[in-house]
């Protein structure tokens, strides 16, 4: 007999086209519990997508669980769940810990029978086998202890009792069960979990193929896993007609293509060309209203060149008029796979708000490409260091600064800007500006600038944190090989470690939940920003 027919229940390693799914999810397992933002989902598998875990059943989510790698002395000092998790994004995670430390499982509770939660649980062993790490450390949920804390007396007695048998917890007794090991309770570790009167057990399971008594020798392997950049510095010139400007843009980008590149980056209002062969001088709404009536030629010939020769294109930016009247400033970004994605300049400077009345956009994320997220941050943006970190907490490892600046004072503050958010998170940076002049043209009167592509200060990076540069004023292509093997080493191992050594126990970064609204499960609006996690373990 033959059978045919797809998996009805399949577990498998999470990717960021689950992430809609996985906030549904928990939205079902911890209804009346804060939900994590779309961002945050993205952050937990971009920043280790080995360790999480998803289960599917006719291809929908029903299962979630999230881990990362830590230090034996991280994983057993007394800790809060936002502490030790990066505010849910899981920035924390070393690729050098020699523990794996579970934060969130989520299953969905009308599937129980099925035991998701066990194969999940399964998963997870088997992770911490195949990279020969000590074990597995959890804060589990203690749902019953509110009900039962009167006659249980602490949470530490009320462990006591259920390890003992004496009390049953419906987490905790499957986490025994699965050969964990209490070493304590962790009190008010989650203060959101009303069930577990804001108190979790602290949880181990030791990998009984390694020796607990051996030093563990957890040294990131410095592996290669390159990728080359290209940043152009972009002549301002007039152009006959929007052809001609497109012929200008394709040059570049096969030059780019030609030496294989991966991304090719253009300056922050790379398009105002298109408005020097008009016949007669237009006012700023005039000129908005132009430069919007070309956005959709413009997208298709960049998905078009995008396509044709195989690199990813930051489109500099595009000041376009919005649906809803409001004027912005977009990166529109066209991936080799076909795939357009746009990004809003959040701050406007305070010219663009006076001549051009540019509004900020409220949504910054990041972009999944073929080479891992990336995020863009459209000049302003450079200098507001919150931004970049939000990106990063995402998983972005390369960030695309496009700007326009007029003089020396305002391009170093872009450079020095660009710099410390390279250095500050752990990543590179690749800027792209505009040079020469642009007649009639409001805004590109005069431009300077030096287009560089600037990494972090460590050992395994350029002397002086800069991969390549161009020459100043000048238009050119400029390119460098970059290793993102290299971020993971520093991120583990450099001589500082900032995204690891933030104090969270001090201050972390909220954002406004509006962006996500419209995405928002049926439990309520979603606070964007990395919510305290319903599920724990």
């Amino acid at each position: 007999m033959t059978t045919t027919g797809k998996k009805r229940l399949e577990v498998r390693a999470a990717v960021p086209s689950d992430v809609r799914g996985i906030q549904r999810l928990i939205a079902r397992a911890y209804p009346g519990m804060p939900n994590y933002s779309l961002a945050t989902i993205r952050g937990q598998i971009n920043n280790f997508p080995n360790g999480c875990f998803v289960a599917l059943y006719n291809s929908k989510v029903v299962g979630y669980c999230a881990t990362m790698r830590v230090s034996k002395a991280m994983a057993f000092a007394k800790h809060d769940w936002e502490e030790i998790t990066a505010n849910g994004f899981g920035t924390r995670h070393s690729a050098a810990g020699e523990w794996l430390y579970g934060y969130e499982m989520a299953v969905d509770p009308k599937l129980r029978g099925l035991r998701i939660g066990q194969r999940l649980y399964d998963e997870r062993k088997e992770l911490a086998e195949e990279l020969d790490l000590h074990g597995i450390v959890i804060a589990g949920r203690m749902p019953g202890y509110a009900r039962a804390k009167r006659r249980a007396g602490s949470p530490r007695d009320y462990l006591e009792k259920v390890v003992s048998g004496k009390l049953r917890d419906q987490v905790i007794s499957f986490q025994l069960k699965n050969q964990f090991e209490p070493l304590g309770v962790l009190e008010n570790y989650l203060p959101e979990d009303k069930q577990s009167d804001g108190h979790a057990a602290h949880l181990v399971w030791r990998n009984p193929y390694v020796d607990p008594d051996e030093a563990p020798e957890m040294r990131v392997p410095r592996g290669v896993e390159s990728v080359r950049l290209a940043t152009c510095q972009l002549q301002a010139r007039a152009v006959q007609d929007f052809d001609e400007f497109v012929r200008n843009i394709e040059y570049f980008v096969d030059v780019a293509a030609d030496y294989r590149s991966d991304f090719i980056i253009f300056p922050e209002l790379f398009t105002l060309p298109l408005l020097s062969f008009e016949t007669k001088k237009l006012s700023p709404m005039e000129a908005i209203d132009k430069l919007t009536n070309y956005t959709p030629r413009l997208t298709r010939e960049l998905g078009r060149m995008a396509l044709e020769y195989n690199i990813n294109i930051i489109g500099g930016s595009h000041p376009t008029r919005a649906e809803d009247g409001d004027i912005q400033n977009i990166a529109y970004v066209a991936l080799r796979d076909g795939s357009i994605h746009t990004q809003e300049k959040i701050h406007p400077t305070p010219n663009e708000a006076f001549w051009w009345n540019i509004k900020g956009g409220d949504s910054l994320d990041v972009i999944q490409t073929d080479c891992g997220p990336i995020g863009v941050l459209i000049c302003y943006d450079s200098e507001f260091p919150e931004l970049a970190r939000r990106l990063v907490d995402q998983g972005a490892r390369i960030i695309f600064v496009p700007f326009c600046t007029d003089s020396r004072l305002g391009y170093m503050r872009v450079r020095y800007c660009a710099q410390a958010r390279a250095i500050e998170n752990q990543c590179y940076v690749v800027m792209s500006g505009n040079v020469g002049n642009l007649p009639n043209v409001d805004n590109m009167d005069i431009q300077y600038a030096q287009s560089a592509i600037l990494t972090p200060c460590d050992l395994p990076f350029a002397r002086d944190g800069i991969a390549a540069e161009s020459t100043e004023n000048v238009e050119t292509l400029t390119m460098a090989d970059v290793n993102l093997a290299d971020l993971s080493w520093a991120r583990a191992e450099g001589t500082v470690r900032n995204l690891r050594d933030r104090r969270f126990d001090l201050y972390h970064i909220d954002w406004d939940s509006t962006p996500d609204h419209s995405h928002a499960p049926s439990g309520g609006p979603v606070p964007a920003g990395g919510h305290n996690s319903p599920g724990g373990g």
